[in-house]
């Protein structure tokens, strides 16, 4: 793992970020969700504590959609480009912890999923990793 803090930010340049901690999961969410607003068959998102994320350069516009357990999840992107930059974190309250998403990264190779998760949701022609644990929708805490 990279020396803290892990740096990154969007296509075009105008949001830029660090974090000063750790990673405390790495994983793959195949929610419909994160397939749309990823593009892919799944989004790679790291999770850290939320008081260690700041952004040092521009600002974030959100958007925010339903959790399948209630409340409102909420996503950072650019305006300018468009690129998705931050989840899993709960609408209306404090989040204990932000999700970043592992493409945003300075150096994305830090990225070591650990698993996948909402594989319920998953496509047909999602290859996933036979050697990581699968949860149907969230993992057990």
């Amino acid at each position: 793992m990279a020396r803290e803090p892990i740096t990154g930010g969007c296509v075009c340049g105008a949001v830029r970020y660090e974090i000063a901690s750790r990673p405390l999961a790495m994983l793959r969410c195949h929610c419909r969700t994160c397939q749309m607003t990823s593009g892919g068959p799944y989004a790679p998102n790291m999770l850290f504590p939320a008081d260690k994320f700041r952004l040092t350069k521009g600002e974030m516009r959100y958007f925010a959609t339903d959790k399948i357990n209630g409340g409102k999840h909420r996503r950072g992107f650019c305006a300018d480009c468009g690129s998705r930059l931050t989840g899993a974190e709960t609408e209306g309250q404090e989040s204990r912890w932000i999700g970043v998403s592992a493409s945003s990264l300075d150096d994305p190779s830090l990225f070591k999923p650990t698993m996948d998760i909402f594989t319920s949701h998953a496509q047909a022609w999602d290859l996933m990793d036979p050697a990581l644990p699968k949860h149907p929708e969230y993992p057990p805490r």
